[in-house]
């Protein structure tokens, strides 16, 4: 018995677009057929359907286009097998499964042992676990099928050697936090010394709402050491030949470092938005460009996103807006090549304060007329999307979504939201980041104190602790779930923690009507954080 060659697809799929999928399917097995000679070709988990599916796998039309597109896999492909994900419905239940495709047929098929309901996910909603180990032969070589979850649980490894498997094959679509990759490595090394077999690790890539899967198939030998890792954030085809031996010995690939940090948080970002825009149909990105901080890392991300031809700016300045803000804008346009427009806000402004003049009079200047501002800018943005068919980012960070810290139907008006889960702190560190690669943004932008510029000589600090006091507290309250008490106890000001708790809590109606955005963290605003609209509960200090 020779070697056998598999070929880890790590593609980026689209969630429902059933007979897409079902065509890279079938180019990736040609081409892995043909340039690579593979013997198999295993795709990631739910590859037909594209991850998370959620409702969609309630619909019957989508069982119709799941078995069309089976069939026409299995009558197209010839010289290679495949392991393909797909929502199955067997015995009058549903499964989270995957199946061995070859000559014509389907060979075998694998359920989803332990269904993940956490967090991201909600799986129990829609699938039934199945139960016991699939082992396959390929070219002689037993397989053990498993998908996702089932290689983080203790025991489901050992069942697979206990079946017979030589290998296990798991695949993935396992979306990105900071730190994530690392975790995933600790847990497959586990699974291998547990059951003494090498992982053949396939993950999903691309972007899918405010999702970002990262790739980095990994390939392990039955002792833990890594013997093939694939880009991060990067499609591809990537060849694995495994010689033969109880287990089975995967052979050196190329293994590629791991993303650090900042580069790894950019490249997520950049891929959520690239995805968002061409998956949904947008011809490019609008945004508002300040001066600010936020939006120059926003208008950086959409270029590297989009290209610079896909992009546009719009400066929008008003009475309190300073110059160098304008000149800043306008020079971070001209260095990312961007085309940009300055309308100002003034006498649209002036028009709503002289209707409603008489509503406020004698009443005192307050955040009303702040917000008006924000509010005739979202108008403006929204109006050169309808016009031009592109998609408004949005450019406020997690901090200010946190503490509400943002304008509903003004700064928040707009269809995504890339920093959406960015504190600010992190927003300067990506920032400077970015202009090692190229000065894109300028200094004074990142030296400046961060302000509004709602009203005169306004600065952040204004109304909100300092984001190196701010950021922490918000961590440990809403990522880390401690109390007041705890919070105090690690050294922060009571009362300071007292009032960005209230803040926290009271502003739930606002991160509700919020766009999505990229999550990059165990515990961003949206799929990850469910909290009541409406609720008496307070935290005491």
């Amino acid at each position: 018995m020779g070697s056998l060659r598999i070929a880890l697809a790590q593609l980026n799929l689209t969630v429902g677009d059933i007979q897409g999928n079902a065509q890279r399917i079938l180019a990736a097995a040609e081409e892995a057929r043909d340039r690579l000679r593979a013997d198999l070709v295993v795709f990631p988990e739910l590859s037909l359907t594209g991850y998370p599916p959620e409702d969609l796998v309630l619909r019957p039309g989508l069982w119709r286009q799941v078995q069309s597109a089976l069939a026409e896999i299995s009558q197209r492909v010839r010289g290679v097998e495949l392991v393909v994900g797909y929502p199955r419905r067997h015995e009058g239940r549903l499964y989270n499964a995957c199946s061995l495709i070859a000559t014509g047929r389907i060979k075998a098929s694998y359920h989803k042992q332990h269904l993940p309901n956490y967090s991201v996910f909600d799986e129990k909603r829609y699938f039934v676990p199945g139960a016991g180990a699939q082992v396959v032969e390929i070219q002689g070589s037993a397989l053990a099928l498993s998908i996702c979850e089932d290689i983080w649980i203790a025991g489901t490894a050992l069942q697979a050697r206990d079946a017979g498997a030589q290998a296990i094959v798991n695949i993935n679509a396992s979306p990105f936090h900071l730190g994530k990759a690392a975790e995933r490595e600790e847990v497959l090394k586990g699974a291998c010394h547990e059951s003494g077999l090498p992982i053949i690790y396939v993950n999903l890539v691309g972007g899918q709402d405010e999702l970002v899967f990262d790739g980095g198939s990994t390939v392990l030998d039955a002792d833990g050491t890594v013997r093939l890792r694939a880009p991060d954030f990067t499609e591809g085809i990537y060849p694995l030949d495994l010689d033969p031996g109880r287990p089975l010995s995967p052979r050196a690939g190329e293994v590629v470092p791991v993303s650090r940090a900042e580069p790894g948080i950019y490249q997520a970002l950049v891929l959520g938005v690239r995805d968002y825009a061409r998956k949904n149909g947008f011809r490019g990105a609008v945004l508002g460009l300040s001066g600010g901080i936020d939006s120059a890392l926003t208008l950086a991300i959409a270029v590297d996103a989009l290209g610079k031809d896909a992009v546009e700016a719009v400066l929008m300045p008003s009475r309190f807006s300073a110059e160098m803000s304008l000149t800043d804008a306008a020079e971070e346009s001209r260095r990312l090549g961007v085309a940009y427009h300055t309308i100002p806000i003034e006498p649209a402004v002036r028009t709503f304060e002289e209707s409603l003049g008489a509503v406020f009079a004698g009443r005192p200047r307050d955040t009303t007329e702040e917000n008006i501002q924000a509010r005739c800018r979202g108008v403006i943005l929204m109006a050169f999307s309808n016009k031009t068919g592109k998609l408004v980012l949005t450019t406020g960070n997690k901090s200010e979504m946190a503490v509400g810290y943002a304008t509903l139907y003004g700064d928040m008006a707009g269809g995504f939201a890339p920093l959406k889960d960015v504190p600010k702190t992190l927003v300067y560190r990506l920032a400077a980041w970015r202009n090692r690669i190229a000065p894109v943004i300028p200094q004074r932008v990142l030296d400046r104190p961060p302000s509004a510029e709602l009203a005169p000589g306004q600065k952040d600090e204004d109304s909100l602790p300092p984001y190196a006091v701010l950021d922490p507290i918000l961590e440990r309250y809403i990522d880390d779930d401690q109390t007041p008490e705890e919070i105090v106890r690690a050294g922060f000001d009571p009362a300071t923690v007292a009032k960005v708790v209230r803040m926290v809590d009271r502003n739930e109606y606002k991160r509700r009507q919020a766009a999505p955005g990229v999550r990059i963290s165990q515990r961003a605003f949206g799929r990850d954080r469910r909290y009541p609209i409406t609720s008496g509960y307070t935290e005491i200090l």
